[in-house]
């Protein structure tokens, strides 16, 4: 999901099966013919139940000023995904999270930016609550929001073109995105 780290991390290349088949530097991984590689997707809820929705950075290369979920990364070789979970929350968000669990273990996407550029992920997404205070980097995140879980489904059914095509995709599973949102094929580029 094109996330910004300090240094060039690794990403876990996945053969067809989704087992682990090596690694290879996330800047080199992501292109026109990106291999399929391990990420995640966190949503993260307040204690009212909200769900919050961040508006990625416009120096993000992929999908930038759109609408998304709260964190999303690739682990690096060798470390947990949940650990993955935390670490970028915190670079992103400047957030602790608690309560981590996963929801969609299998979850798995390919989707194409309007640069040309690929997403080809196998992706667990997880739900977290926010533990504290967010201080977003601005490289990361241009914006933030608390939604609703059904204003969110309702928007995401309306305008799915302003949320990323993970979430779109997601919200067709999850109750906390407003139910199993029906946005119909043209949510985003599922090959």
């Amino acid at each position: 999901m094109g996330c910004h780290v300090a240094t060039d991390d690794d990403v876990v290349l996945l053969d067809a099966t989704g087992a682990p088949s090596g690694s290879a530097p996330r800047s080199a991984v992501h292109g026109a013919a990106t291999p399929l590689h391990l990420a995640f997707s966190c949503h993260v809820q307040d204690a009212a139940g909200r769900v919050l929705v961040t508006r990625r950075a416009l120096g993000k290369r992929t999908w930038p000023g759109v609408w998304t979920n709260a964190v999303c990364g690739h682990p690096r070789p060798g470390e947990r995904v949940g650990d993955a979970v935390v670490r970028r929350a915190r670079e992103e968000l400047g957030a602790h999270l608690g309560g981590l669990r996963l929801v969609l273990p299998e979850f798995r996407y390919r989707a194409v930016d309007a640069s040309g550029v690929v997403e080809n992920e196998v992706c667990p997404v997880y739900v977290a609550r926010l533990e504290g205070d967010l201080r977003p980097d601005p490289a990361e995140v241009m914006e933030v929001t608390w939604a609703e879980p059904t204003e969110l489904g309702e928007a995401i059914r309306l305008a799915p073109w302003a949320f990323s095509p993970w979430l779109v995709l997601q919200a067709r599973e999850l109750e906390l995105l407003g139910g199993r949102v029906d946005v119909g094929a043209s949510a985003g580029g599922r090959s």
